[in-house]
């Protein structure tokens, strides 16, 4: 259960939020007083504060100094209905997460607090690098015995004691936010902050404001100044996922804090001193990238200091089962239940799947199947159909060979099944147009899968995002699924 600590001497603000935030996942403490706060965090250990900035006693700034020399990585939202930009800036030299204005927008309020605490998590999360499942001391791990793996050990360890930019990349799947958390937790900055950033997930418009910040009336929208990633992660570390879906514009910009060590907030002409380090991940090609011009090659060889290369799943099937006792440790952990265990065949089941979506589908895989199995043990009937069936195989990359992309028939096969059924259905429903129904579903399926993004979305179909929307808008499918 998240905890987060309101310090706040006006009353109303106090009962707002026991309004706004009363839900059994969140505990709510409040405190009216800089000094009462101070005494609450040594009690409650909270995971994030929310502050005014004016208060009787010691003002808030006082008090986050003060906190901040108990603890760096602890956020902290300051909140003032005194908007200042002088007040914005100093809070966030002090090392605030961000700060809101007052009166609040309660959907922006919740999305922020929702941020802040995944920042805390990610931050406390230790990920350990261990292979072996005896050890019970940690929520999260990379887990592997196989020599791929081992080689990512070892150069986790080998970036412990250096600030070099690493570049870690992969299918997605493999792990790639998980080696960035072992990475920072090993590293000489593990008490300053660590900020994670979707790239792929935010809007190509407002990328550049969240990382860099922007000045009031830099934009139409932009009503105060925003405080942006990189100040908020000063001495600190940022990981940047996904960074090959970044436009070329705002690359140019990473490439300037990683030569010079300064930003520029959006509308703004003063550079900022920031010294932040940089974890960048990527499940693309970029040298396949920059020979098509789509990422900057000076980029590249800035962010390729140090690389990083997870293995897909399909190529340490021995490490299947490893990987299975754990999630059915950690789940059952997490869930306060009896782990289940898991008959031999549904095991081997498992290992001959390709799992093109990689870790993170087995785990999904299995949590579906610990909802569905019967026993107190997974059997293999237990198991979704798809993964009996041996699943799609990936599309063979331009470096594979014919061998290795030999299961692609089979994929035909049931691509051809799949056709074959929907006729059967289609005949049943003279009415029904086939195309435009299984379009729209296929759209609407591709939206889900990926929480409604419209790049990752558009990479499933095989489309531009451009059609994408354009069938987004022809089935009406904005009302039903989120597409921000």
């Amino acid at each position: 259960m998240d905890k987060l600590l309101l310090i706040d001497d006006e009353d109303d603000v106090r009962y707002s939020f026991k309004r706004i935030f009363n839900s059994p996942e969140l505990e709510l403490e409040t405190a009216a007083s800089g000094e009462e706060g101070l005494e609450v965090i040594k009690s409650f250990q909270p995971d994030l504060v929310l502050m005014d900035v004016r208060m009787g006693g010691i003002t808030g700034l006082e008090t986050l100094r003060r906190i901040r020399q108990d603890d760096a990585k602890l956020p902290v939202i300051m909140m003032t209905a005194f908007g200042t930009t002088q007040t914005a800036i100093e809070a966030m030299k002090l090392g605030a997460y961000d700060y809101l204005l007052k009166p609040f927008d309660v959907p922006q309020l919740k999305q922020l607090v929702a941020d802040a605490l995944k920042a805390a998590r990610d931050m406390k999360q230790v990920v350990a690098c261990e292979p072996l499942l005896e050890s019970e001391d940690y929520d999260m791990g990379i887990v592997g015995r196989s020599q791929p793996m081992q080689e990512v050990f070892k150069m986790i360890g080998q970036l412990a004691g250096s600030d070099a930019t690493a570049l870690i990349t992969g299918e997605s799947g493999t792990g790639k936010e998980l080696v960035a958390r072992a990475i920072y937790h090993n590293s000489q900055r593990n008490d300053q902050p660590y900020l994670p950033i979707n790239c792929a997930a935010i809007p190509e418009n407002l990328l550049e404001s969240e990382l860099f910040g922007h000045e009031k009336g830099a934009f139409t929208g932009a009503t105060s100044q925003r405080i942006g990633k990189f100040e908020q992660c000063d001495q600190g570390t940022l990981f940047l996922d996904e960074i090959g879906d970044m436009t070329l514009a705002t690359q140019a910009k990473i490439l300037r804090v990683l030569q010079n060590g300064t930003i520029e907030r959006v509308g703004g002409n003063k550079p900022i001193k920031v010294d932040v380090r940089i974890i960048a991940a990527t499940n693309k090609r970029l040298e396949e990238a920059v020979a098509a011009k789509e990422f900057r090659e000076d980029l590249f060889y800035r962010l390729n200091v140090v690389r990083v290369s997870l293995p897909p799943l399909r190529e340490r099937p021995g490490d299947i089962p490893l990987l299975i006792d754990y999630f059915l440790k950690t789940i059952a952990n997490t869930e306060g239940s009896k782990a289940k265990s898991i008959l031999e065949d549904a095991q081997a089941a498992l290992v001959d799947y390709i799992w093109p979506g990689n870790v993170r589908e087995l785990e999904n895989v299995l949590r579906r199947t610990i909802v569905m199995a019967k026993g107190d043990a997974i059997r293999t009937d237990d198991l979704p159909s798809d993964i009996l069936s041996g699943g799609l195989a990936p599309a063979p990359s331009s470096g594979q060979t014919l061998g290795q992309a030999e299961a692609a028939p089979a994929a035909t096969n049931d691509i051809s099944a799949v056709a074959a059924t929907l006729f059967q259905w289609a005949k049943s429903q003279p009415d029904l147009a086939v195309l435009p129904a299984v379009e729209r579903e296929l759209v609407a399926h591709a939206l889900r899968e990926t929480n409604g993004n419209q790049v990752q979305a558009s990479k499933l179909l095989g489309i531009t995002r451009a059609t994408l929307r354009k069938r987004i808008d022809k089935f009406g499918i904005k009302q039903a699924v989120s597409v921000e």
